[in-house]
């Protein structure tokens, strides 16, 4: 049975969703993290206009639906790169583990999606799985030209959300191999909204691309 442990510390909620004991190599791990406004401020408390990051729904609907789930509420103003060598070791211990690197996906939303792209740019696995959500914009490629995909890679992005747009760019530019790229537009009119709920628009994508189903069937 997976557990989500929360853990109330100087004014924040802490949960991580630790994979339980006797860990099987087919199982499917999902690394989730979440957007920037979780950072700085409580799970409960609301974002004026798009309301509250429904976190702790959006983890029990990939645990609910069979995935072994690791994330956690970062501290606040944590540094992307910094963040992402803490998850690259994390996950090396999985592979060490025997793991088989095709069932493990990394999902990110907002910022959380940014620390993603550098997990993926660290990693230069090909056969890691990658979701990046409401996480690109030109000027990203001026900005931040370290970034390099590797890995099967989905993106997903908000037609009426001005901070996504297709990151085709971006898969172009990439050195490492691409074995999968696709890329999803939403219209959801919720603007960046969209990705602070457990909507099915996203998650579902998200969670066949996980269990390695590539191809839009």
């Amino acid at each position: 049975m997976k557990k989500l442990t929360c853990i109330t510390a100087i004014g924040f909620i802490f949960c991580l969703v630790f994979p339980a004991s006797g860990q099987k190599v087919e199982d499917r791990f999902i690394f989730f993290l979440h957007n920037r406004f979780l950072e700085t401020h409580h799970p409960d408390e609301a974002h004026p206009e798009y309301g509250r990051t429904e976190y702790a729904e959006i983890v029990n609907e990939f645990k609910n639906n069979g995935f072994r789930v690791i994330s956690e509420i970062r501290r606040r103003n944590v540094n992307a790169r910094d963040y992402a060598l803490q998850v690259t070791g994390q996950i090396d211990s999985l592979l060490k583990e025997g793991i088989n690197p095709k069932h493990i996906t990394v999902i990110g939303t907002s910022k959380g999606g940014y620390i993603a792209q550098y997990i993926s740019t660290f990693m230069q696995n090909p056969d890691l799985n990658f979701v990046f959500i409401a996480c690109f914009r030109e000027s990203d490629m001026q900005n931040i030209p370290e970034i390099s995909y590797c890995g099967n890679i989905l993106t997903i992005y908000e037609k009426t959300d001005p901070f996504g747009v297709s990151a085709i760019r971006r898969k172009e530019a990439s050195r490492c191999e691409i074995p999968y790229f696709r890329e999803i537009e939403l219209n959801t009119g919720m603007k960046h909204g969209f990705l602070f709920k457990p909507l099915k628009a996203w998650m579902k994508p998200a969670m066949q691309w996980a269990k390695g189903n590539y191809v839009p069937g």
